[in-house]
């Protein structure tokens, strides 16, 4: 009778400890999930939406059209979810709405959406434009770095998001993926978004915004470790604080607050998409490289990119967003006057 309680402890102890060991290899942390987002697959993405096969994804045009598709065909692949209806990813811009800056024709954002585990009502936007400025005298504009390299972080970031939900560990808030159109002709894709939200702009908690992360820019030359912040403190000091204590722990990048100046004479705050978020009281962060000398022009190609410093600022953003999305409170615009 000894032997056979001996033995039956034993089996238990063994049972026990493999349900424990599968229990812990689902305890991933959130870096492990950031550290999804790696330089190889921006790049292959990258080399692929800024190719000169896009014409420079103008709104409303063919290249335009096929970057949407490609965005689509991910989401699908990656068993992300629409947040309109299974299979469809396009919020569609009609052509009046652009009032005549696209020549007649119609547009689309794309969206993808990971729901929260616990508070799924609640929203946090990742953005980030795939529209570029097309084709001119016979020059192919590529925007690879704008905004190219936004739009392929926006995908690895999705993916990441969606790595955890499998695994069990989803955000407890949910996150809407928006890649919108039209920002280059007048900020109109975020604009069509926050005057026909997806979900109450009630509900969302932050717009945190990648437009340009893939460069070095002029006045930075020699710098590989920093990205400029503009935003943050705008309405949230909340939200400034999070993301400084973010970057602290995880990815120690030089956070450069130069642009987010209210003298600033470039404005770069008024001139992205996040912009149509705060105008309605929604906490933002927009991340930024500055410009250089290939902003708006045919040198703007995936060759120049930096992706070992892009795959960095990707997932300091994405581990921004997974903090947000997993605390306890939510993140108020607390500077409101």
């Amino acid at each position: 009778m000894n032997r056979i309680l001996a033995a039956l402890v034993v089996i238990l102890t063994v049972s026990c400890n493999s349900a424990q060991n599968a229990s812990s290899s689902n305890k991933k942390s959130a870096e492990d999930y950031a550290n999804t987002i790696t330089a190889k697959e921006l790049k292959t993405h990258l080399y692929i939406l800024a190719d000169d096969n896009m014409k420079g994804r103008m709104t409303g045009e063919n290249g335009n059209n096929k970057a949407a598709e490609y965005l689509r065909n991910y989401y699908i692949d990656q068993n992300i979810q629409s947040p309109i209806e299974k299979n469809n990813y396009y919020q569609t811009i009609p052509a009046d709405f652009f009032n005549g800056a696209t020549n007649g024709s119609p547009s689309q954002n794309v969206v993808a959406f990971i729901e929260g585990s616990e508070k799924p009502n609640e929203i946090i936007v990742l953005s980030a434009h795939y529209d570029h400025v097309g084709v001119k005298n016979g020059n192919v504009y590529n925007g690879a770095d704008d905004d190219g390299s936004g739009t392929v972080s926006l995908m690895e970031m999705a993916q990441a998001f969606q790595i955890a939900k499998n695994n069990g560990n989803g955000p407890k808030r949910s996150i809407l993926i928006l890649h919108v159109t039209g920002e280059e002709i007048g900020l109109f894709g975020s604009k069509y978004y926050t005057e026909h939200p997806l979900f109450p702009l009630e509900n969302t908690v932050v717009d945190l915004n990648t437009d340009m992360v893939g460069r070095i820019g002029s006045e930075k030359e020699g710098n590989d470790n920093y990205i400029y912040l503009i935003g943050s403190d705008k309405l949230s000091q909340e939200l400034h604080d999070l993301s400084e204590a973010v970057n602290k722990k995880y990815t120690q990048l030089e956070l450069d607050y130069t642009y987010n100046d209210e003298n600033d004479p470039n404005r770069f705050y008024y001139r992205s998409d996040h912009y149509n978020f705060a105008k309605n009281n929604i906490p933002v962060i927009f991340y930024f490289n500055g410009t250089h000398e290939d902003y708006h022009q045919p040198g703007d190609t995936p060759d120049k990119i930096e992706y070992d410093l892009m795959a960095k600022r990707a997932k300091l953003i994405f581990l921004t967003a997974w903090e947000i999305a997993n605390r306890e409170g939510r993140i108020t615009a607390d500077k409101l006057k």
